[in-house]
């Protein structure tokens, strides 16, 4: 085992093969063709990826060297380079920056990486939390790539479990209310949570089962949860073995339009 096995940066680097595998496959129809993320190619994909790792080396250079974060002019140059280039060379070139960013993370080691602080707008997080937010857009975004081709694809199993710690955070913000309350006990597997659902007229929360009420269940794998709250848990894309009582699948997807 290496000393980043069972941490984010090794669930990047595992997601970044995967990346590299599916961007090796596609043909020019395919790289110019949608993406599962409605207002992008699977180029634009690829180069949101890209320009993505190419911030992200930004942001590992300056907390090694107790810098400030690159300024704005900085990231929106490394836009614009990404954004002119062709759907052929987004896709060509996403790869190689994806990888230099995981090789830049790799390489700090456990000493060091307890004392570095990644400013990402308002956040400040440590490496393992700047790895697990890296792996937040890359691993969902490597499913909107591999979907178009194979509809029964579903995110790494190794990234759910990684990013189940943030699942909470991440409802908490990207969710929205429909102004009907409700109780949802939700219980995954793979990994295995207890989950409360806790949605208010004008609120939503999703942490630890607390044993009250359950006028609602949600029945699924963490994967398929994972996606719901990304938005990306559509009719045609929802297992089989995912199960509700006392609430539909479609009022739990509008709590999560997606982004």
């Amino acid at each position: 085992m290496t000393e980043h096995a069972g941490t984010p940066v090794a669930a990047l680097r595992r997601s970044h093969t995967q990346l590299a595998a599916l961007v090796g496959g596609l043909s020019a129809t395919a790289i110019e063709g949608p993406s599962y993320a409605s207002e992008w190619t699977i180029a634009q994909v690829l180069s949101h990826l890209g320009s993505g790792a190419e911030i992200g080396l930004l942001a590992v250079a300056a907390a090694r060297a107790g810098d400030e974060p690159p300024a704005q002019d900085a990231l929106e140059a490394v836009w614009d380079r990404w954004n002119a280039k062709s759907p052929a060379d987004q896709a060509a070139d996403c790869p190689g920056a994806d990888r230099r960013l995981v090789e830049a993370l790799e390489a700090i080691g456990p000493d060091e990486a307890g004392g570095l602080t990644f400013h990402i707008g308002p956040m400040e997080l440590d490496t393992t939390g700047y790895a697990r937010l890296r792996l937040a857009e890359h691993a969902v975004h490597v499913w909107d790539v591999a979907v178009m081709g194979d509809p029964a694809a579903t995110v790494d199993e190794v990234a759910v479990d990684q990013l189940m710690e943030v699942l909470p955070m991440l409802a908490g913000f990207v969710g929205r209310s429909t102004g009907e309350a409700r109780r949802v006990r939700v219980t995954t597997t793979g990994p295995d949570q207890d989950l409360l659902l806790d949605v208010g007229a004008d609120s939503l929360r999703l942490g630890p089962w607390d044993g009250g009420d359950e006028p609602a269940r949600l029945l699924s794998s963490a994967e398929a949860l994972l996606r719901l709250v990304y938005g990306r848990l559509d009719p045609a894309h929802t297992p089989a073995s995912v199960e509700t009582s006392g609430v539909g699948l479609d009022d739990l997807r509008a709590l999560f339009p997606g982004f």
